[in-house]
């Protein structure tokens, strides 16, 4: 890692309690920006507005300094990359939306979850997905001339058949892509055969997780991106989205998942594995950041 060149994120979504899983990978991504000399930026990732809670705002921020960690921009410090809420950032996404609109490398999908679910081209991309069959995407570029997003939603977010669209990228065909990553090493994910075309912006507009972390990452100038393993193929995506949007590289750290004694992966669902809960129980944290310590030695200070 480049001394002082480094920055970080550590971006908790308020949809519940964090549990020993995120501190874990918070906790690395702090540790790798900081024996790097370099900076953290602190930013709530609350697209979802109707499952994200105030109380998760604040507990989450409570609980990652009660496990030593502290960043240098962020909701409770202010810094020049603000706002550091994806819910205040809208003005960003629209914009990144036009400039794929206007090229051409998104569409317009009608489709429901049924719809593609009962596709028979719709391969299992997952437990709880299927790739998209490709039932709305046009045989060639369509770039839509829009001036502004008031055009937009006018003349094209209109309803068809009483259901308005979501927007989806379109997949460049069979396209191969890799990238190195810290912890797994080489990673190689094709085009529809591991992700189809994905939803950059919901039917109720908002916007997609994807769209929004690759632009926010890029404005706030993150160096390297630390998550869970869940999120390789989410990877893949956004470096479509970064290429197509003319950004710089940044580099990507993903860690292994967190599991229950049963080999079930922890969720915000489990309340008795959460911080909040732990930290009344008098958990130790030096246990915790010695165990740590050892398990992700050989990146720790790479």
């Amino acid at each position: 890692m480049t001394v002082g060149g480094y920055c970080g994120r550590i971006a908790p979504s308020p949809t519940g309690y964090l549990h020993l899983g995120h501190a874990r990978t918070f906790w690395v991504a702090h540790e790798r920006a900081r024996r790097a000399g370099g900076r953290v930026i602190y930013r709530t990732d609350d697209l979802d507005g109707p499952r994200c809670r105030s109380e998760f705002v604040t507990s989450a921020s409570e609980d990652l300094r009660w496990l030593g960690l502290d960043w240098d921009e962020g909701p409770d410090l202010g810094g020049s990359h603000a706002p550091f809420s994806q819910g205040e950032r809208y003005e960003y996404y629209r914009g990144a939306l036009l400039n794929l609109l206007r090229r051409g490398l998104v569409y317009p999908c009608y489709c429901s979850r049924k719809d593609i679910q009962r596709a028979p081209s719709a391969p299992h991309e997952g437990e709880d997905e299927v790739i998209y069959p490709g039932t709305c995407r046009t045989p060639e570029l369509q770039p839509i001339e829009v001036s502004g997003w008031a055009e937009f939603l006018a003349d094209w977010n209109l309803p068809r058949n009483g259901r308005k669209p979501c927007w989806r990228f379109r997949n460049p065909s069979d396209r191969l892509v890799e990238f190195e990553d810290v912890r797994f090493g080489p990673q190689a994910f094709r085009c529809g055969k591991s992700f189809g075309d994905f939803v950059v912006w919901r039917r109720d507009d908002v916007c997609s997780y994807q769209l929004a972390c690759v632009v926010d990452d890029d404005a706030m100038g993150i160096t390297e991106v630390v998550r869970g393993a869940d999120l390789l193929v989410s990877t893949a995506r956004q470096i479509l989205l970064r290429e197509c949007l003319g950004m710089s590289e940044w580099s990507w750290c993903h860690c292994d998942l967190m599991r229950d004694g049963a080999g079930e992966r922890l969720a915000k669902r489990h309340a008795a594995t959460s911080l909040r809960q732990m930290r009344e129980d008098g958990a130790d944290l030096k246990a915790w950041k010695d165990e740590w310590s050892k398990e992700f030695s050989n990146i720790l200070d790479r």
